[in-house]
């Protein structure tokens, strides 16, 4: 997390300094981290420069430039949590475990949690189970603390053989019931076949993954059903431990805190398990997130081809290539992701979305299509590629195969608004079942009311049927909700007119072609703003629509 300016001193290189809050403001964390350095020179015991410099040494994965750093803000009695939670790293990294100890006697804490269960184990890295245990013992005591001391608990217990142990506490009843990670429902599957209990490890990957597993779960599913013993491999080390205690809080704090501040938790468990590949998916796709196309990039590349979760890794670096511009190099990603996994129907879904972004609408039919085709029956993903099928085929004038895919996923996905909306405003573009699209877009705009392209759509459709002054007050609301939208703009400008309001009608023709609109749009506003919307229709075989109130 980038921290605000408290007190630069007045000696700072100052064009350094203003260069690195510049870059630290655009996530750009190598030249933050350049200029923090520079600037550092001049001002080397500076708390903020030193906290910031630390942070973008982090986010660049950079840990080994991160230490020192940090170790210099706590020489100084500078107190830093990420600091503290740097140098536990390390000691976890080195291990160093009693140096944890001493840390915690200092006062150098990171959070009660993570204390916690660090201190579990450490006591473990130094071959102390039962102060390990204890520790995690307390950490199970405390109020809103008990599922993640129970679950890191019984990752030590198998990580030493305990395999009945371990079981125990994932059958154990928890308030609220026990909350499975991804990684925790492998261990926990794991910890059963090394029981001999392989139907009830099928039994809980069936009820937390589904029918339709990745490549990774896959595995394990396909030697359990085969009879063999899957060996324990989840949480294997206290190094892992301490890795899979930073995944998981940067998990916990993901939706409420800044992305700055969850990358330095997931960063942080990526280098102490290099191998921890939902750690290094989660670091990718935060960077990404914050634009930083790059760096995700390389952190998806970290992957190995060989890991059961590369065809994952792939195809985010396709997504991060993609919005850095280099449409062809994700498309050549994802060619030869559907070339070595073409039985992976999320691989040639995500190939459809591609080329649908980059406009390619019958290669993204043919990959839409084959995704279809291997989705189970009963996949929850089967409503959005209908959705989305529906959308090329549209684009490509095919308005009975449009219409049925988009009919096919309000079956799979009933009431959805952006499908309601898209199926019921070009029922209303194509002059077609007009009453049926206006119940459909009510339903969306009763679900997202604050959707601006949804109460676009519930104005034009009383438009359509006529109904200009309901039309009025939510194409004027939509405006509002999308002050910058070409087509927005272009609606109310039309209703305006109906109304007899031609001045601001013209005014907003006027807007939506300030705002970049298709070309074929662009020359019927303009044409508009020419002869009035009454000679356009006309001309366009339409009838004209009287003005409702005379000309202003």
């Amino acid at each position: 997390m980038i921290t605000p300016a408290t007190s630069v001193m007045a000696d700072v290189d100052a064009g350094a300094y203003l260069a690195a809050r510049q870059a630290g403001a655009h996530s750009d964390f190598a030249s933050s981290a350049r200029y923090y350095t520079k600037a550092l020179l001049q001002d080397p015991s500076n708390s903020y420069m030193l906290e910031n410099a630390m942070n973008s040494f982090i986010a660049l994965g950079q840990f080994s430039r991160a230490v020192p750093v940090a170790q210099v803000m706590v020489d100084q009695g500078i107190s830093s949590q990420i600091a503290h939670l740097v140098l536990s790293v390390e000691n976890a990294k080195t291990g160093d475990w009693s140096d944890i100890f001493s840390a915690l006697e200092q006062g150098r804490t990171v959070g009660p949690l993570v204390d916690g269960l660090a201190q579990g184990w450490a006591h473990l890295g130094e071959g102390d189970m039962s102060r390990a245990l204890a520790s995690f013992d307390q950490v199970i005591e405390t109020r809103g603390m008990e599922v993640y001391g129970m679950t890191h608990k019984a990752y030590a217990l198998a990580s030493v053989g305990d395999f009945e142990g371990a079981a125990a506490l994932f059958e154990r009843p928890v308030s609220g019931g026990l909350r499975y990670s991804r990684t925790s429902a492998i261990a926990h599957a794991q910890i059963l076949s090394q029981l001999d209990r392989n139907s009830d490890a099928l039994a809980i990957l069936q009820a937390i993954f589904g029918r339709q597993m990745d490549p990774a779960v896959a595995l394990i599913r396909d030697a359990l059903e085969a009879g063999d013993a899957v060996a324990y491999s989840a949480v294997p080390s206290p190094e892992a431990g301490m890795a899979d205690l930073y995944h998981m809080i940067a998990g916990l704090v993901e939706d409420e805190a800044p992305a700055s501040f969850t990358l330095m938790y997931a960063r942080a468990a990526m280098y102490l398990d290099p191998s921890n590949t939902p750690a290094i998916l989660m670091t990718a796709g935060l960077l990404e997130d914050m634009g930083q196309y790059d760096l995700a990039n390389s952190a998806f590349s970290s992957v190995a081809t060989d890991d059961p979760s590369f065809h994952a890794a792939e195809l985010g670096r396709a997504e991060a290539l993609r919005s850095a511009g280099r449409d062809d190099a994700a498309i050549e990603v994802l060619e030869a992701l559907t070339r070595t996994h073409p039985e992976l129907p999320q691989v040639w879904a995500t190939k459809g979305d591609t080329f649908r972004q980059t406009e390619r609408y019958n290669q993204a039919n043919d990959a839409y299509t084959k995704a279809l085709d291997l989705y189970d029956d009963e996949s929850a993903a089967r409503w959005f590629v209908h959705y989305t099928r529906g959308i090329t085929n549209h684009a490509l004038n095919l308005w009975p195969a449009a219409e049925a895919d988009f009919r096919a996923a309000l079956e799979l996905n009933p009431d959805h608004p952006q499908v309601l909306n898209y199926l019921g405003y070009s029922l209303v573009e194509r002059g077609e079942k007009l009453d049926e699209a206006l119940e459909m877009i009510e339903t969306a705009a009763a679900a997202r009311p604050d959707n601006g392209a949804i109460i676009d759509s519930l104005g034009w459709v009383y438009f359509q049927l006529g109904r200009y002054d309901e039309a009025l007050v939510h194409l004027e609301r939509a405006s509002s909700l999308l002050p910058t939208d070409p087509v927005v703009n272009d609606h109310l400008g039309d209703v305006f007119w109906v109304v007899g309001r031609m001045t601001e009608a013209r005014f907003q023709w006027q807007r939506a072609l300030s705002f970049d609109p298709e070309a074929d749009d662009a020359l019927r506003i303009r044409d508009k703003l020419s002869r009035g919307l009454d000679m356009v229709l006309k001309d366009e075989g339409e009838d004209p629509i009287r003005v409702a109130r005379g000309n202003d």
